[in-house]
């Protein structure tokens, strides 16, 4: 480990200044959600490609129904049904003086028609009053013809969604950058796009370590804990944009730990893993990945590093395999390790993504506490906290040690004091880093 301490900015610096986005691909769009375009999207269809009704009810010409009302209808011959995925009526017959077409929400409006009359300003066809909805020509197969009364004017286009009214040939649908999520979906589906270009969502394997740890369900005897951290961290990747990975906690064993990340690099863009970076007798993780370098590459292996910071001080980064796959070691404790995934591994993920804003927002907020927080000097520290947006106020939930796990999943934002900053008053000005 090196005896150098390096700051929390130094740190992700120099992470950052080693990853970047991964290659595009092409995708199917049931396989593109969460992943970031790196072309812009043209249009080459109209949206909607046709005149078309956006309501139930009957196409006339504007005309015919002036000056209608309920006392005085209008009454007009029905000359057939328009529906959805039809052509039109049929024959290609086209509305005349006089005559109406049933037509259904989505069906393209007949040549002939002006307007279309929803169905509640009409009597349905029925000869009584106002229609509430729709007869279906199953159980009315007469009200396809007849005559329909028609109780109110309309204006011309009125109800009819106009061919190209959403997007026209040419328009620029969606922009390189932007990320694929179920609208965009939507509209690239809607236009005809079956794949698009986008950098692929990065795999994240979560390797826990520790021959403590014992998987949740599982009977717990003397000395052991649950293995937390790898659910946490494997949530936090896929909240992040990532594919995620777990790995059931690993024992401290360094032979059976490089064997176990070995086997995992075919399906890893990052590894990340958690305890065995300190300075204990049985840190598996830095005595398994200290020599793990290719002389021959430069910057290769894993660096074990101290940090200024609480909690989070022993970090590792660097690459490994034939790929050279960045590699993450966080601590074992499971608020640093969780700390420490949102300021330095999330970051990574989301320039593996090509997203160019990759880090939480952050905000500044009022310090409101029962009274002054100690914080170690020379050390940025990062406390759990609560945001209120409203009354612009931040508040510490749970104490500064590193195992409370309760605390941090009450907190949604983290307090952050300034390496120069031993106490921190109450209505101090503080940064705050939003979570959620």
């Amino acid at each position: 480990m090196s005896s150098t301490i390096w700051s929390v900015d130094e740190h992700l610096e120099d992470i950052l200044g080693a990853v970047r986005p991964l290659e595009p691909i092409e995708l199917q769009l049931h396989d593109a959600q969460g992943c970031v375009l790196v072309e812009d999207v043209v249009v080459e269809i109209a949206l909607p490609p046709f005149d078309n009704s956006s309501m139930d009810g009957y196409a006339v010409r504007v005309a015919d129904v002036e000056g209608a009302d309920e006392e005085f209808p209008v009454v007009l011959t029905v000359i057939g049904d328009v529906a959805a995925g039809s052509d039109g009526l049929p024959d290609g017959r086209a509305v005349g003086p006089g005559e109406a077409a049933r037509i259904m929400t989505g069906a393209p409006l007949p040549a002939g028609a002006e307007a279309v009359i929803p169905v509640e300003w009409t009597d349905g066809g029925t000869g009584g009053g106002p229609a509430d909805t729709m007869r279906s020509l199953s159980d009315a197969p007469e009200a396809a013809g007849g005559e329909v009364r028609v109780h109110r004017p309309v204006e011309a286009r009125a109800h009819v969604r106009a061919r190209g009214s959403d997007v026209k040939p040419g328009d620029l649908a969606l922009t390189a950058g932007s990320v694929v999520g179920p609208p965009q979906i939507g509209l690239l589906a809607a236009i005809g796009r079956s794949t698009v270009k986008v950098r692929p969502r990065p795999r994240v394997v979560v390797i826990s370590t520790g021959s403590e740890l014992v998987q949740p369900g599982e009977e717990l005897t003397g000395g052991r804990i649950y293995d937390s951290n790898s659910f946490a961290l494997t949530a936090a990747a896929k909240d992040a944009g990532a594919i995620a990975y777990r790995v059931g906690a690993v024992t401290d064993d360094a032979d059976t730990l490089r064997a176990t990340i070995e086997d995992q690099l075919i399906r890893a863009d990052i590894v990340v893993t958690t305890g065995g970076v300190s300075v204990g007798a049985y840190d598996v993780v830095k005595e398994a990945l200290s020599s793990v370098g290719d002389e021959d590459e430069p910057g290769s292996g894993i660096d074990f590093r101290k940090l200024a910071m609480q909690p989070g001080k022993p970090q590792g980064f660097g690459s490994i395999g034939p790929d050279h796959t960045p590699l993450l070691a966080l601590p074992g404790n499971p608020v640093s390790s969780y700390i420490s995934f949102e300021l330095f591994v999330r970051p990574v993920i989301r320039t593996l993504m090509g997203l160019k804003d990759v880090h939480h927002p952050t905000v500044r907020a009022t310090l409101k506490a029962d009274g002054a927080l100690a914080s170690p000097s020379g050390r940025r520290q990062f406390l759990r906290g609560t945001y209120d947006a409203e009354s612009g106020t931040v508040t510490p939930v749970g104490g500064s040690g590193s195992h409370l796990v309760a605390a941090l999943a009450r907190a949604d934002a983290l307090i952050v004091l300034p390496e120069d900053v031993t106490s921190a008053e109450p209505g101090m000005d503080t940064e705050v880093i939003l979570l959620r």
